[in-house]
């Protein structure tokens, strides 16, 4: 009979998965995002590499393609994060106590706060080159920027429709009507280069362009009282 061999010192450990081990991976991952956002800012989609990438965020070259895959799907990535960070997700849910003119007065704020970002304004141009419309890279960052904007906020629109707060024939397309309204003239101004200095009536007032789209959205889906 043969007897059972002990243990090597920390062979036990050795065998378990690494409990660290995912943070960590969590944290390279935010790393490259973060570095990702800059650098395309910056320099635009063709400017930058994914060496690039992987010094400014220190890891390798590896790490970053076995997170993300290639360039185009770390660029999506990177608009997904940033939009998420602007606009969460719990914006859109709210408290169904809160008024309905309060909650749509903090997205509008959020919302123009990201589009007339430094580095949305960067990301729009970007997308306007000859060289990134002929390619897939604007159907995928709208696939994972303005279409998740839009879904989420016509969800929160439809459940105050429910509600009996307001009268939608067409839920999405009002949803898509307030988010444009909101983008308005400045969004194209800061595009174009000519920015709050050049605008009507001098500096731009987020909170009064804000409450006017509201109030516009409200005269005309607001339900009155029979």
């Amino acid at each position: 009979m043969t007897t059972p061999r002990p243990p090597v010192p920390g062979s036990e450990t050795a065998a378990k998965p690494a409990g660290p081990g995912r943070p960590k991976d969590l944290g390279k991952r935010a790393a490259i995002l973060d570095a990702a956002k800059t650098l395309f800012t910056g320099n635009g989609f063709d400017g930058v590499s994914m060496d690039q990438i992987a010094a400014a965020a220190g890891v390798s070259k590896l790490t970053v393609y076995s997170h993300f895959g290639d360039k185009e799907t770390l660029f999506v990535a990177s608009v997904k994060a940033y939009c998420e960070m602007q606009l969460p997700s719990s914006l859109f849910v709210g408290d169904p106590e809160t008024p309905l003119r309060e909650c749509l007065m903090v997205i509008g704020r959020a919302f123009v706060s990201m589009v007339n970002s430094p580095e949305a304004v960067a990301g729009h141009r970007m997308l306007c080159t000859p060289q990134a419309a002929a390619s897939p890279l604007p159907q995928m960052f709208w696939e994972a920027g303005p279409k998740r904007v839009q879904d989420e906020f016509a969800a929160f629109l439809q459940r105050r429709a429910d509600a009996g707060e307001l009268d939608l024939p067409d839920t999405a397309l009002a949803g898509s009507q307030f988010l444009c309204l909101l983008k308005g003239e400045m969004h194209a101004r800061l595009v174009f280069g000519c920015g709050p200095e050049y605008a009507a009536g001098g500096a731009f007032d987020t909170q009064a362009h804000v409450a006017a789209t509201v109030e516009m959205f409200l005269r005309a889906y607001g339900r009155r009282p029979a």
